[in-house]
């Protein structure tokens, strides 16, 4: 959406083709960090955005062997919004749509189901519907489809792994004058606790492969070890009645080896798909559309084949994506791999997490780079 905003807004004729009838998916990208609230800052759509409803998030704490810790704090930023907006997808993804609209160059399509790609002589030329129906694409399909995509299918894809799934789901909270995000480690066992004013947005990380297990012990066993790990949150033998609440993310850890073809371009997950640590998701892949628009949306205004163009996009976004990945590597296999695995009880936080209670300051390198990422991009774009 963000892509095709920026492509009609320097007046190339975009459409975007969107498979569900609306946007009310469930935790779903639901943290918009500051270096997106920086691209629309730029936009001029940044006050606009902020009347949406949100919360915001300016630290973040973790409870690590019963000791609380603050892990990063966003509000030294020196940026617009030097904080995290809590805001429903289905909200973000209406205010982009809202925005666009402006641009006579936008179209959007829903309940438009992409089955596969058209290609030509060894070129995408466009999109084969799930009905049956094609659709031409005047010079570049851009996939942003998500680790699904069936641009996985043509080009080779480097696994990274992730030792992890995750199980979301909500609890009912009542509403409080601060923030309380954070979560919850001990051996064994991590939940997230996500504070959406009136929710908790809840994340059970545990063992990959390990669904059928919790599954096979019940509700009334994960009920348990949700109120020994976070009982703030409350009693929740009325809240959660059945596993059926619990929903599965697949953790995975990839990316593209090369993000193009003539005529192609993947972005966003299709390209990288992110672990859930950071919270980083959908704002890489909001970077990767500024990139692409910053590269491209110039050049086909102006009618020109960009082709030869396709490689600097992944140029650009190669190595800010490495960099976050290779940071949740670090993390899943020295971290949280070895504490969902581990039936040792921690007896203290490990020697990193106690340097960020004793020295404040280190709190400012996760906040730095989970709010702002690397090589943060700037809408250099055209406005017709």
């Amino acid at each position: 959406m963000m892509a095709g905003l920026l492509f009609a807004r320097a007046g190339v004729s975009t459409l975007i083709l969107e498979k569900h009838g609306d946007f009310l998916r469930d935790f779903r990208g639901d943290t918009v960090h500051p270096s997106t609230m920086e691209i629309l800052d730029q936009l001029g759509m940044l006050d606009r955005f902020l009347e949406r409803p949100h919360d915001k998030v300016d630290s973040i704490t973790a409870r690590v062997a019963g000791q609380k810790i603050k892990m990063a704090d966003t509000r030294f930023l020196k940026t617009p919004a030097p904080f995290i907006a809590m805001m429903p997808q289905w909200e973000f993804l209406d205010f982009l749509r809202d925005e666009a609209a402006a641009f006579p160059a936008f179209s959007l399509r829903m309940n438009a189901d992409v089955a596969g790609l058209s290609e030509q002589r060894g070129r995408v030329m466009g999109v084969r519907m799930a009905d049956g129906e094609e659709i031409a694409a005047g010079n570049l399909v851009i996939m942003a489809d998500g680790r699904k995509s069936p641009v996985r299918q043509m080009l080779p894809v480097k696994q990274l792994g992730a030792p992890m799934d995750v199980f979301w789901f909500r609890v009912p909270k009542l509403r409080t004058p601060d923030n309380r995000t954070g979560g919850v480690f001990e051996a064994g066992r991590i939940f997230v606790l996500i504070d959406r004013g009136d929710y908790w947005q809840c994340a059970y990380v545990f063992p990959k492969g390990a669904e059928a297990q919790v599954r096979a012990d019940g509700i009334a066993a994960f009920r348990e070890q949700l109120s020994e790990s976070a009982p703030e949150i409350g009693p929740t033998d009325r809240v959660l009645t059945s596993l059926d609440q619990l929903s599965l993310l697949s953790v995975a850890l990839d990316r593209l080896e090369t993000w193009h073809r003539p005529g192609l371009l993947a972005i966003g997950d299709a390209a990288h798909a992110m672990s859930p640590i950071g919270g980083v998701g959908i704002n890489l892949a909001i970077q990767d559309a500024v990139a692409a628009a910053n590269i491209l949306a110039g050049p086909i205004a102006a009618g020109r084949d960009v082709d030869s163009l396709l490689c600097k996009v992944e140029e650009r976004r190669r190595f800010p994506t490495r960099v976050i990945q290779a940071a949740q590597k670090a993390a899943q296999d020295n971290i949280i791999g070895k504490l969902i695995a581990s039936n040792v009880r921690l007896e203290r936080p490990p020697f990193v997490l106690r340097m960020f209670d004793r020295f404040p300051r280190l709190r400012r390198i996760p906040a730095r780079l989970i709010g702002l990422g690397v090589r943060r991009e700037r809408v250099t774009s055209p406005r017709a």
